[in-house]
């Protein structure tokens, strides 16, 4: 069960790290035909499309990748606790 949690753990980590590395990337000036960019956008909008269409435009500013690292936090919490029968927070 420990090695479950492990992976669940781990995938939940690399979207957030992937979601914050596309929010670090969208800075700069790099062609959005890069490999790297190309990758991230493939893992994170799938996360991040639905949201931008739920939340309003602050500003010019996209909150959708925060709203989705909280979101993916929640949901990594409530799962794990399901798994090992105790409380979610």
């Amino acid at each position: 069960m420990s090695q479950f949690i492990y992976i669940i753990n781990l995938v939940f980590q690399i979207i957030s790290l992937a979601i914050i590395a596309r929010a670090l990337i969208s800075w700069f000036p790099i062609s959005p035909y890069h490999p790297v960019v190309t990758l991230l956008n493939q893992i994170t909008e799938p996360f991040l499309a639905p949201l931008r269409r739920l939340l309003p435009s602050a500003g010019g500013m996209d909150l959708s990748p925060l709203v989705a690292i909280i979101l993916l936090q929640v949901i990594e919490r409530i799962l794990i606790s399901v798994l090992i029968g105790g409380p979610a927070f």
